[in-house]
């Protein structure tokens, strides 16, 4: 897809009152979001110690954020995202466990060098095309102790002309079924469909594996979204 979509794409996410009703939109778009995050949680508690700290890049909106923070009392985050927007909701939907949360307006470029104890990219990559999604991948990796664990959750779907137009349609399909006007939801299959970078699920572990995650295991496949947890 053409970098100048994917960026038109993600001018909703600097749009202030797009941003402002931004939290309902994954939760009907992403078949079970919340166990999404429950899951991040859980993967990243078998490495992260209970004092550990997570670095969580594309966290505007701070829906995963909240979610790790309140599971998780020990950890502490970074979370990064580029939208000034988007990361005015995530200090507004945090409340008082910003104390445990630094927000980083920007790219992975921009975040801290840790070394963390484990990392989350969710919803983010897929806005990435091959080279840069391989290169953010690394520097995710590069920031990581070792051995410590990484989950990435975003699009991904087989490619073929046939099998995307259907996959999209059902993307569409579980919007609207869960409440999203049918206008709106032809909209944004529109907009995926011609704007967002979306590998098979074969290229995308092929990108984390070249970016120099480990053990890399598929834990979550719900229509067009795939999540993998490794470790670097």
């Amino acid at each position: 897809m053409a970098e100048d979509g994917a960026l038109d794409f993600m001018k909703g996410f600097r749009d202030a009152e797009k941003v402002a009703h931004y939290s309902d939109g994954p939760r009907r778009f992403v078949p079970g979001l919340e166990a999404v995050h429950r899951m991040t949680g859980l993967l990243l508690a078998e490495r992260v110690p209970d004092d550990g700290r997570v670095l969580v890049l594309g966290a505007g909106g701070g829906l995963e954020l909240k979610a790790l923070a309140e599971a998780h009392p020990g950890w502490t985050f970074v979370g990064v995202d580029p939208a000034a927007e988007m990361l005015a909701l995530a200090e507004r939907t945090l409340g008082p466990l910003m104390e445990r949360v630094e927000l980083v307006q920007g790219y992975i470029d921009d975040a801290p060098a840790g070394p963390f104890d484990g990392a989350t990219c969710l919803l983010t990559l897929h806005f990435l095309d091959a080279e840069e999604r391989c290169r953010t991948a690394a520097a995710i990796r590069e920031r990581l102790h070792p051995g410590a664990p990484f989950v990435a959750v975003h699009g991904s779907f087989p490619q073929e002309r046939g099998e995307r137009r259907l996959w999209l349609s059902r993307y569409a399909a579980f919007a609207v079924s869960s409440g999203v006007d049918p206008a709106l939801a032809e909209n944004a299959r529109d907009s995926v469909d011609r704007a967002v970078n979306m590998f098979t699920p074969e290229q995308d572990e092929t990108i984390l594996r070249a970016a120099g995650f480990a053990e890399l295991s598929l834990f979550y496949a719900a229509f067009t979204w795939r999540g993998w947890v490794g470790t670097a």
